[in-house]
């Protein structure tokens, strides 16, 4: 494959701002698409996974590179130099010759082979911090190895058809004429997913409002609800709104449908996909204190607690997020879901349902949060 310097150059520029500057490789990969709209289908592709390889592996390339996790520890001292060498090794590691730039004539192809075959830690080899590591071993025992190889996998693209709007067959069909491949997901109705990566977005199905990007773990949340049109539900960890929509579809957009975040802009967000989606029991509420939850005690038939939490199980989708997260993180984020669960859930009236979900594989952020709350609350 032929390479232009100008497009690894942005890869790196892209990998500079996510490791040194502190953003999300997602909103880096938007915004570098957006800032080069004249870029063909292959660079956006090549673009796009490569960084996210590179976020992927990154523990694992810088040591092919030749730098130690020492030199690791303090983002602001990474140079450009250094950031070369870890894509250069990225790309040699593939099987390729050396890319030949000036940048990387440093980074010899033995050297890197040499260190792919020699002796590391687990940690290093799943490209982990070894934090991470060690606690994922202590909560998950002997899971822990294959959920590790596992978390590094490629996220596969799964959709959710509204169901109030069209069939998963009709919007198989309409995204085939646009070369879009999919197929249904066995035992989860309305649920497809993409045969290959492709985007989305575009699509007539998505813009009229037929279908959202949303994991197949996530689409698995809302039927638990067993929520009926014109029952009264809220949505208390809102955010976009992926799971609310689900719900609206779940009760044929009838009913009373309350979406509360603490974030305003989520809030603004999920109102723009409800317009799309031509759901209009949706009402959206600010969390402002104490006094929002308190007004809404016992007024609701469903409540789903999607709490904010650590985000391991969804790796293979955000994979910068291992590099972000600390273990006072995790531990603070524990405590706010037990806050959460005990103030949220008095929203449920006498009879009524609560779901608690979190996107974490962690038994402290799940099974033991849910066991702390019943022993509270017999």
């Amino acid at each position: 494959m032929r390479l232009h310097y100008h497009l690894v150059a942005q890869i790196v520029a892209a990998l500079r701002e996510i490791f040194v500057e502190g953003r999300y490789a997602d909103r880096v990969i938007e915004k570098t698409f957006k800032e080069r709209p004249k870029w063909g289908a292959r660079d956006r592709r090549l673009f796009a996974e490569s960084v996210y390889d590179v976020v992927r592996w990154w523990r694992w390339y810088w040591h092919l590179a030749g730098f130690s996790d020492k030199a690791l520890a303090d983002a602001a001292t990474i140079t450009d130099r250094q950031l070369w060498a870890v894509w250069a090794a990225y790309w040699m590691a593939q099987g390729n010759e050396s890319p030949g730039f000036d940048e990387t004539k440093g980074l010899k192809l033995d050297a890197v082979r040499e260190r792919q075959e020699g002796k590391v830690s687990p940690a290093l080899r799943a490209s982990l911090p070894d934090w991470l590591d060690e606690l994922g071993a202590a909560e998950l025992g002997d899971d822990w190895k294959d959920t590790r190889k596992a978390l590094n996998d490629q996220a596969p693209v799964f959709l959710r058809v509204n169901l109030a709007r069209a069939t998963a067959e009709q919007v198989i069909e309409m995204l085939a004429a646009e070369e879009i491949a999919a197929v249904p997901v066995k035992g989860m109705e309305g649920t497809i997913k993409l045969r290959e990566r492709k985007q989305v977005f575009s699509s007539k199905a998505f813009k009229e409002g037929l279908i959202e990007v949303q994991d197949a773990g996530s689409q698995k949340i809302a039927p638990l609800l067993q929520a009926e049109p014109g029952m009264r539900v809220a949505d208390t960890c809102a955010g976009g709104g992926g799971k609310t929509l689900h719900l609206a579809a779940l009760m044929q957009n009838k009913g009373r449908l309350l979406a509360l975040d603490v974030h305003q802009w989520k809030l603004d967000e999920l109102r723009k996909r409800a317009r799309r989606a031509k759901v209009d029991c949706v009402e959206t509420r600010l969390i402002e204190g104490s006094k929002t939850l308190k007004r809404l005690a016992g007024a609701f038939d469903r409540v789903l607690l999607d709490v904010p939490c650590s985000g391991l199980g969804v790796l293979r989708r955000n994979p910068d997020a291992k590099w972000k997260l600390s273990r006072e993180e995790i531990e603070r984020l524990t405590k706010l879901q037990s806050d959460i669960l005990e103030s949220h859930s008095r929203l449920v009236k006498p009879g009524g349902k609560l779901v608690y979900a979190t996107c974490s594989i962690l038994p402290q952020e799940n099974e033991r949060q849910v066991e702390r709350f019943l022993q509270a609350h017999p």
